[in-house]
Order: C-alpha cells, then sequence, then structure tokens
C-alpha cells in the first residue's frame, strides 16, 4: 500500500486546507516542488529510444543536462513502473540511486554540485510501458494496428505524466530550453516526433529517426508516433514568416485527409489575428494521425477525428456552429498558445491551458463567420458546465480541478471581453499574453493579474467568484417601465461587474452590488445581454 501523510503533514508542508481526504506520499512527490528538484534547472534532454511494437516494450536512455541554481547532491527524477532503471551515469561513473515511493528515484552524486556548474546524467531504463486504456484520457502506449494489420502506435500522457514512458523531472514548473529525441522503430515503419527532422540512420531490420526541438517544452508535450505514414507538406506565410507544416496520415486515407487539413491554415490564420504569430516557427507545425482523439503535443499536433467536422461529427454547442469546423484541428492546435507557449507551473491551473483554448473555437468562428456565430457557439457550450467544483484545483499534488475548465473557463473569459467592451484592446490582451509570457510557466495569479492591469478593471472578486467557487451570479431585477430595481445575489458581498442590459432596444450599462440599486428609465421591456455569464431572476414585491 501506498504510504499516507497526515494531514499535520498536509498543514505543514503544502499549506492547504485540512479535507476528509487521503493525500499520499506519491501525490506530494509528483505534484511539488521538492528539495531535489527545486536546486537544479533543466537545460536539455536527449531522450533515445527504441520501439518494440511485437513484444509492447520500449527501452533507451535520456541524457538529462541542467545548471545548478543552489548546491546540491541529491536529484529527483521520476519514471513509473513497470518501467525499471537500469542504471544512472555521470562523468563515466555509475551513480547511485534509491526508489522513493512508487514513482521517484533520489539520485546520489558522488560529490556535491556546485551552485552554476552544468552538469549531465544518463538514465538506462527499459520495459513494457503502461498500455493506454481509454487514451488520450487515460494514457501511456496506444498499441494499434492499421487497417492493414501494421503496427500504429502514439503515446499520450496528460496528467498521467510523461514518466509513464520515459524517465525525466515530471513537473510542469521547470522545461528545458531545447531537445534532442531519437526514436528507433522496425525498418517497415515511420516515427514522428517533435521539432524537426535532422536525419534518418538506417539500420539492417530499423530506422532510427532523430527529432529536434529548438525551443523549451513540456514534459507531457514530448510524443512519440509510430504508423505507415505519407506525407505532404506546405508552407504558411505568418506573422514570423514562412511556416513549414508538415501532414502525416496513414497512406489509406491520404486523400480524405488533404481535404480536411486544408483547415489548417485557416486556423492559424486566424489564431495568428487573435493571438500573436505561432509561437514556434523554428520547429515547425504537424499534423499526425494516432490511434485515438488527439492531443496538443507541441509542434506535433496529433489527429484522430476520423477527417470530419465536430467533435467525431457532434456538436458540442448544439447550435450548428460547432459543425463548421473540426474540433481536433482547431482545439489541439489552439494548444500551441495556450499549454505549449504559455503552461501552467501547477496542475491545479490547467483552466489556464483549457479555458483559454476551449474560448479559441470561438474565437476561430468570429475570424471566419462573425461574432454572432461565435457568440451563439460559446453561450450554447454552457449546456456542458456542471458546476460540481471549483475549477482551479488543488496545489502542490498534482490535482486539477473540475472538467467545467473547459467551457466555464471559455464562458468566463468571454464574459471579460464583454466587459472590456473594446475588441482592439481585448486583441492587444491577448496577443500580449502570449507576448509577455512567451515561452514562459505561469501561475493562474499571474494571469488574473495581467488581465486586470492591462483591462483597467478590477476583476479580483470576479476572478474569486468564477475560479475558486461554484457560485453563478443571480441578477436579481424590477421593471415597472419606469424605473429598474436590481442587485447581485448568490456572491460575496464584495462581487460586483458591469452588465450590459436592455431597456427596449436601448443598451445600458448598469454595475450591480449586493444592495438594491434603483435607476430611472422608461420603456416597454427589459433585457440582459446573453453574453455575459450570469444567471437572472425577475422578482415581484
Amino acid at each position: 500500500m501506498k504510504k499516507l501523510f497526515t494531514i499535520v503533514f498536509v498543514f505543514a508542508f503544502l499549506g492547504i486546507y485540512a479535507q476528509d481526504i487521503a493525500i499520499t506520499e506519491d501525490d506530494f512527490l509528483r505534484g511539488s516542488v521538492t528539495p531535489e528538484r527545486s536546486w537544479w534547472d533543466l537545460t536539455f534532454y536527449h531522450l533515445d529510444v527504441t520501439v518494440d511494437p511485437e513484444n509492447k516494450a520500449i527501452s533507451g536512455s535520456n541524457l538529462i543536462q541542467f545548471t545548478a541554481l543552489k548546491n546540491g547532491s541529491i536529484l529527483q527524477i521520476d519514471l513509473q513502473p513497470p518501467l525499471k532503471i537500469e542504471k544512472i551515469i555521470a562523468q563515466n561513473e555509475e551513480l547511485a540511486y534509491k526508489k522513493i515511493g512508487t514513482n521517484a528515484y533520489h539520485v546520489l552524486f558522488n560529490e556535491e554540485i556546485q551552485k552554476g556548474q552544468t552538469q549531465q546524467i544518463k538514465v538506462y531504463y527499459s520495459g513494457k510501458p503502461k498500455e493506454a486504456v481509454r487514451a488520450p484520457w487515460d494514457g501511456g502506449f496506444s498499441w494499434k494496428k492499421d487497417q492493414n494489420g501494421k503496427p500504429f502506435i502514439a503515446t499520450s500522457c496528460q496528467g498521467l505524466g510523461a514518466s509513464v514512458w520515459w524517465p525525466c523531472k515530471d513537473h510542469m514548473y521547470d522545461e528545458v530550453d531545447s531537445m534532442a529525441i531519437s526514436v528507433t522503430v522496425p525498418k517497415n515503419l515511420m516515427d514522428v516526433s517533435n521539432g524537426k527532422l535532422r536525419k534518418v540512420e538506417e539500420n539492417d531490420t530499423s530506422k532510427t529517426y532523430h527529432w529536434f526541438v529548438d525551443n523549451p517544452i513540456n514534459n507531457y508535450g514530448v510524443n512519440v508516433n509510430i504508423g505507415d505514414y505519407a506525407q505532404w507538406s506546405e508552407t504558411y506565410n505568418g506573422e514570423g514568416g514562412d511556416l513549414a507544416l508538415d501532414y502525416f496520415v496513414l497512406k489509406d486515407n491520404l486523400n480524405k485527409a488533404k481535404e480536411q487539413f486544408k483547415q489548417t491554415p485557416k486556423m492559424l490564420e486566424a489564431f495568428e489575428y487573435w493571438f500573436g504569430p505561432y509561437p514556434f516557427y523554428k520547429d515547425g507545425f504537424k499534423l499526425v494521425e494516432v490511434p485515438y482523439l488527439g492531443m496538443e503535443h507541441q509542434s506535433s499536433v496529433t489527429y484522430g477525428n476520423k477527417f470530419q467536422n465536430g467533435y467525431l461529427g457532434r456538436d458540442l454547442s448544439g447550435t450548428g456552429w460547432g459543425l463548421k469546423f473540426d474540433f481536433i484541428i482547431i482545439h489541439e492546435a489552439g494548444h500551441e498558445w495556450f499549454a505549449n507557449n504559455i503552461t501552467y507551473k501547477d496542475a491545479a491551473d490547467m483552466w489556464i491551458h483549457e479555458g483559454f483554448t476551449a474560448y479559441s473555437e470561438n474565437l476561430y468562428l468570429d475570424y471566419h463567420f462573425g461574432t454572432k456565430a461565435a457568440e451563439d457557439y460559446v453561450i450554447g457550450t454552457r449546456a456542458n458546465i456542471r458546476n460540481d467544483k471549483p475549477i482551479i484545483g488543488r496545489y502542490n499534488l498534482n490535482m486539477e480541478g473540475s472538467g467545467d475548465m473547459y467551457y466555464k473557463g471559455a464562458n468566463i473569459i468571454h464574459t471579460i471581453r464583454q466587459m472590456v467592451n473594446d475588441d482592439d484592446k481585448w486583441r492587444e490582451i491577448l496577443r500580449g499574453l502570449n507576448k509577455d509570457f512567451y515561452h514562459q510557466t505561469v501561475t493562474t495569479q499571474q494571469i488574473e493579474n495581467y488581465i486586470i492591469k492591462k483591462s483597467g478593471l478590477d476583476l479580483k472578486a470576479f476572478f474569486d467568484q468564477y475560479l475558486r467557487t461554484i457560485k453563478i451570479p443571480v441578477l436579481e431585477y424590477q421593471y415597472d417601465g419606469k424605473k429598474l430595481k436590481y442587485r447581485f445575489t448568490n456572491t460575496d458581498t464584495d462581487f460586483s461587474i458591469p452588465v450590459k442590459v436592455y431597456v427596449d432596444t436601448n443598451p445600458i450599462w448598469i454595475k450591480p452590488t449586493s444592495n438594491w440599486n434603483v435607476l430611472k428609465q422608461k420603456g416597454k421591456a427589459f433585457s440582459i445581454d446573453r453574453n455575459f455569464y450570469i444567471e437572472s431572476k425577475s422578482i415581484t414585491d
């Protein structure tokens, strides 16, 4: 059994509220910046792995280069069973290591590494990695076959952690500056990974594909995709110059893929307008067919939406607009800006990835089909919101919040756009986020503070209400044709935001509080702008 930490330990080390749950040692080791992680900064990985489809096994090594931020001699790396470490080498000497919990290892250096020193270790490992049961939600290796019986293999590991298939510093706060990925596969197959292909080595019965990532990359963004692929390419002339677009699909799907993937340049045109330049021009953009629905692997976005619009042919908004685009192309590529460019430091803040990217679906429609279409879509997705728990999770434990981070997150951001009430300024904020936090890991507090500063709006109580509670503000009102009486309920006492309402067809801005306010305004009918994610209630005396 896993060793349980007591509530006293949780209070002392995590600074979180006591709840009637069991926190395990593995939760803490996976989700916290432990002392054995904090003293060193990742600079480079070289992952070198051989994939054996017949035995569903892998073997290889990962070279980990780092710079010491302070003196240290014990380093934490992570690798999940049933994979096993075979040995760890530094400067041609084997290092001792000790398993801590289920997934973590403490590597013991022979002498203390001094602050400012750059060092490398090489971790050799092998085994049969966890097989994905329901990728990408329950990740690992997907060992499938294509319709011709050839291996069709892919990795996915968001939430579960990259250490499910390779040894690494498995926490989101620290990213390598660049990375080499070498993958050896049977000779009749191809591997597609992140970055750009530098060379292919021909062996007797295999090929080794050498990829290089020239930008920072988070662990779960690293991937291996293996199949009997056909490839074609094109060039997109974007804000950052010429961007290489490469597509990889099973050979039997080539014709329909060439038609469906025409949405890729349209995606880039819309997102570069709203978010700024594609963040990884040096690494190019790839769309790669895989045997599961899809994931946002950096510069190697994976696709399994069966070459149809919507989400496997379904409109998640119920409005019809969701069938105007391929959900996986648009959503997963949107993550290049929010997940891969701007990356959360702690899984509790996953809403930064999913909220903004769900919102990107709306902006794609806005750019190509108009603002009303975008409004219809994002408002339609409210039907998917459960408000079961807050969308910010628990910090330091690798615990994300509610799945509402997608469409509640999108509607929160859409509501802020209404309050800003200036689309040029709103676009500057979105582009500014991607410029000012370029290739960085961030906290939700940084994102909140940035939007507050750039918008000029006091949104502290707004963020607290929508991100940290499940309460949706209720605008109570009375209107008798002469005056409007209104207030917010189901909020904290300091909650107040501007809301656009209509008397007849005349737009009026009000700023409800928890106290009754009165506005004299003659008219026949009263309504609330639908774009604000609030509830309403008409009351009588």
